[in-house]
């Protein structure tokens, strides 16, 4: 629909217009934030969601899917536009055909002294046309030798100054209108030119710009084309992941199939989902590349004027309106859904597993116990753990293994700790890399303003929520996220850069720490260890005593973790490893690496080492 001539018109036709498509409201509905969208396009918007409905202009969300009312009142306003809209089209249409198709049947410009016979030149220097009869004077006497002459014109007065009656002789490109040789005194600072050089820049202007949106209109079929093959390479990724799924689920399906049907239905609501905005892009690049041709054709038909006033002045509105390059926004299927429910359908299969596999062995050691009494200090360190003290006359049996959490020992083992650690700070970077773990970010523990990246190896901080889906592992007034691999025994060593800004925490904690309240913050309970950087302060934080460090200047903070030394130790990494801190406990959950951003400036990234 061409762009009304009435500025009234235009205003109303900007409110009128739907911030999804750019088009006239088609069916407008109203959110309730108040803000209208056509139906159609809202629907898409809102496709695949089943929760967590946000209004695509201001981003206020809704807690559950709004009930969409058509608003009458608009549809009416938009009809009304439709028909001013269209008469106006009709009006300039017609003029355009009367002008183009219809000259013949136009009434002869007349000669201005006679007023009978119809005139055969005009004379812009005398501003009148003339018959054969009338014009013999300007062809024979010498005094109208410099009269310029030209095919008989009809409306004289319109390449005629209004303020100063005398004929348009210069083009200022500044104003973008045509005036007299008296008007140069007005326009003395601006750019002026003659009218015939006025015309050869204009035309070498449209022309250019007719080169560029031939170039648009490439760029936008190449991007659709681009469209149609991400969409299928979404639709491959999305085969592929099910396909993934059903191996899996193939060894538990007896106990699990309607989790496996419900898993298959989220990656296929996904696909769906992302199918949808590729069509959805598809047609706005069509409209984009048609209203791109239209301008084309406006140019091309403004290039065949020969009157120098009116091509001027469709060449002033031509080169006002502008056209903005092809846009395709980042469409993706959502990887962290696809990751975290593939992971849990591993995750749950190792589980049904380790609860099968445990209880076979747990048959075959009841068999064993009765004839061998004396077996349990010689047992594997875990399972005096597992009975804790409940059996009061096992516990005379098992000193060595109770006796850590208690004073006594502690003092003797306390060296033999101190020896340790320090063994592993005296190790080079390559002896620590045989420990080496390759962590991930888990995303249902990230906080809404939580970004993960480049494979879930990055964070950094959002100034707006990423409105992810509620999962109950998931923290809420923190900025932090957990690790994804969890650790109960061994040693492991992995290492974090910090690429921007210093307002972050890196530490440990149990997968038990609380994930709400303030409570929840890294180091502020007693169920996480960390080492915080707040601009040039170092800290260390746990069960919400801090303790300030001298500062060290650093990039790469390398974390070593013991589980059975009960320690923890954060160092530089550099040449040679330098300490920040440690901590000495001992361990009584498994532990998950923990870190926590301040600042939307602050950018974390886990490296990954090969062991």
């Amino acid at each position: 629909m061409a762009a009304p001539s009435d500025p009234g018109l235009a205003a109303l036709e900007e409110e009128l217009t739907c911030s999804i498509c750019l088009c006239l409201f088609s069916s407008p509905v109203t959110v309730p934030c108040g803000h209208n969208f056509c139906a159609s396009c809202l629907e898409l918007s809102w496709a695949g969601l089943s929760g967590n409905f946000s209004c695509p202009q201001c981003r206020a969300t809704f807690a559950g899917r709004p009930q969409l009312q058509k608003n009458t009142v608009l549809c009416r306003v938009v009809e009304q536009l439709r028909g001013c809209a269209g008469a106006e089209e009709e009006g300039e249409e017609a003029a355009a055909g009367a002008a183009a198709g219809c000259g013949a049947e136009e009434p002869p410009v007349y000669c201005d002294s006679c007023q009978q016979v119809p005139a055969v030149q005009t004379c812009l220097t005398c501003t009148a046309s003339f018959c054969p009869e009338h014009l013999r004077p300007h062809q024979d006497s010498p005094a109208f030798r410099d009269h310029q002459l030209c095919p008989p014109l009809r409306d004289l007065q319109q390449r005629k100054c209004p303020q100063h009656n005398k004929l348009f002789e210069f083009f200022c490109s500044q104003h973008g209108i045509c005036i007299c040789s008296l008007c140069l005194l007005g326009h003395k600072l601006c750019n002026t030119s003659p009218l015939e050089l006025a015309k050869a820049n204009a035309e070498l202007v449209l022309k250019k710009r007719l080169m560029e949106l031939y170039n648009q209109s490439e760029k936008a079929t190449r991007m659709m084309n681009t469209v149609k093959t991400n969409q299928s390479q979404a639709a491959e990724t999305a085969s592929v992941k099910k396909d993934l799924l059903r191996n899996e689920f193939s060894e538990i399906k007896a106990l699990i199939e309607e989790r496996e049907n419900q898993t298959l239905k989220i990656i296929a609501d996904e696909e769906k989902r992302v199918c949808n905005k590729f069509d959805y892009i598809y047609g706005i690049l069509g409209s984009k590349k048609n209203e791109i041709q239209s301008l084309r054709d406006q140019i091309d038909m403004a290039l065949t004027e020969v009157d120098d006033v009116l091509f001027l002045k469709r060449a002033t509105a031509l080169q006002r309106t502008s056209t903005k390059d092809a846009f395709v926004p980042a469409i993706e299927m959502d990887q962290n859904l696809i990751h975290s429910t593939y992971q849990s359908v591993v995750n749950l299969k190792d589980i049904v597993k380790l609860s099968v596999t445990p209880c076979k062995e747990k048959k075959g050691e009841a068999k064993l116990t009765p004839g061998k009494t004396k077996a349990p200090p010689g047992a594997p360190p875990n399972r005096p753990l597992v009975g804790k003290k409940t059996l009061g006359p096992q516990e005379k049996k098992k000193p060595g293994k109770v006796a850590p959490a208690m004073g006594i020992p502690n003092t003797a083992a306390a060296p033999s700790t101190k020896e340790l650690i320090d063994s592993f700070l005296k190790k080079s970077r390559e002896e620590l890399l045989q420990y080496a773990a390759n962590i991930t970010l888990d995303y249902n523990t990230a906080h809404n303003k939580v970004i993960l990246s480049e494979r879930y190896t990055r964070m950094s901080v959002s100034d707006t929520p990423m409105n992810y889906n509620h999962h109950p592992q998931r923290f809420t007034d923190c900025s932090q996220v957990l690790g994804f691999q969890c650790f109960k025994r061994g040693i492991h060593y992995w290492e974090v850069e910090l690429q921007q800004n210093n307002f972050c925490g890196i530490g440990i904690c149990y997968g038990s720490m609380d994930r709400h309240g303030p409570e929840s913050r890294l180091g502020r309970n007693s169920s996480s260890w960390c080492i915080e950087w707040f601009n040039a302060k170092i800290s260390s934080w746990h069960n919400d005593v801090e303790k300030c460090l001298p500062n060290v200047k650093a990039t790469r903070i390398g974390v070593l973790l013991h589980c059975e030394g009960g320690f923890v130790i954060f160092m530089a990494v550099g040449e040679k490893h330098n300490l920040i801190y440690k901590f000495k406990t001992e361990f009584t959950e498994a532990l998950y690496p923990a870190f926590w951003l301040f600042s939307s400036g602050t950018v974390l990234s886990l490296c990954q080492m090969k062991q």
